[in-house]
């Protein structure tokens, strides 16, 4: 059986790219005439076939499925059940899912996926940041594509996204209710739109409390290359609003290093309810995302998108709900 050629193999054989291919085979702009019937004569004589070849070849469809490489190098990574929950909800729809992590060097080269290279996939989902001009060159490529746990006010893409603002205030007035003034957020805000969306929660809740919000009290959580490393302010709270559950984990085990008892000298809340919330001792107070609707909200909006290319781009929160564990004690104020 005779190999079957692919985008990359045209856009290698004419020393152009995969996305100029691309967009000559799609009939889109940003080719020029004489490239486009360059790429089509070539793409004639090597017998390349095409998407609508490869799906009745297939029966089923193929979603490549990206995560930036460093939101999966921490072990149990959020991002791993999230992909998960997506894997089912596309086999439900009689689709196929592969994983592709992305590396750093990828993303800032704006690589095209290999997945999209060699035409293994007929969509993509994205799950998590990535960089802006890697971004734009993903909505470059002739598929369907939505983003998932991210977004960016600029792009074209469907997007779905947890509550994080809403959420995160509603954690915020949580500790304010039991009496709590002097607390910290912890999560490095220029890292991802999620982050940045659950620290304007959190200024909304103190906000509305009348609550100066201290500088110093706002700590990043992270490295530029996702490493947790943080250290503890000098003044302490009585109460900090972690990011995500994993670092909230991390904050418990370094309190108790230092000598400091949860919930009784410092309370903690978080974020996600996955996985670490449970494993600390004592469990943290955390919002609850609904991993399996964001999922399946993202599931629904590629099959729309596939059926409508030229739809409005959709933009779909999905909220969770408060968990009360046990990391949160009340303050009597008189």
């Amino acid at each position: 059986m005779s190999k079957k050629v692919r985008m990359s193999d045209i856009g290698q054989a004419l020393g152009v790219s995969t996305v100029t291919v691309s967009k000559a085979l799609a009939g889109k702009d940003g080719v020029s005439e004489a490239m486009r019937q360059k790429i089509l004569k070539l793409a004639s004589e090597m017998g390349y076939q095409g998407k609508e070849s490869s799906r009745a070849e297939r029966g089923g469809e193929t979603v490549g499925i990206l995560v930036a490489e460093r939101f999966l190098a921490q072990g149990q990574s959020f991002y791993l059940s999230l992909y998960e929950r997506v894997l089912a909800n596309l086999s439900q729809r009689n689709l196929f899912g592969i994983l592709e992590p992305v590396l750093w060097e990828d993303e800032e080269a704006c690589t095209v996926p290999r997945l999209v290279q060699n035409s293994r996939v007929q969509a993509l989902i994205l799950i998590g940041n990535m960089d802006t001009r890697y971004l734009e060159m993903i909505q470059q490529l002739e598929l369907p594509v939505v983003q998932l746990d991210a977004y960016d006010a600029r792009s074209r893409l469907d997007t779905v996204i947890s509550d994080g603002y809403y959420g995160m205030y509603r954690m915020t007035d949580y500790l304010i209710q039991r009496g709590h003034r002097e607390i910290a957020y912890l999560g490095r805000i220029e890292a991802t739109s999620s982050i940045a969306d659950r620290y304007f929660g959190y200024c909304r809740a103190l906000q509305e409390s009348n609550i100066s919000l201290r500088p110093e009290w706002v700590i990043p959580d992270r490295d530029e290359y996702g490493t947790f490393r943080f250290s503890l302010p000098e003044q302490m709270p009585t109460a900090f609003v972690c990011n995500c559950d994993a670092v909230a984990y991390t904050l418990v085990q370094m309190l108790k290093e230092q000598g400091y008892q949860v919930p009784e000298d410092v309370s903690v809340v978080a974020f996600d309810d996955y996985l670490f919330s449970n494993l600390s001792s004592p469990k943290i107070t955390t919002y609850a995302v609904d991993m399996d609707g964001m999922a399946r909200a993202s599931v629904k909006q590629l099959l729309a998108r596939w059926a409508e290319p030229g739809r409005e781009r959709e933009f779909r929160v999905v909220t969770g709900y408060l968990r009360v564990k046990d990391s949160v004690r009340m303050i009597n104020r008189t």
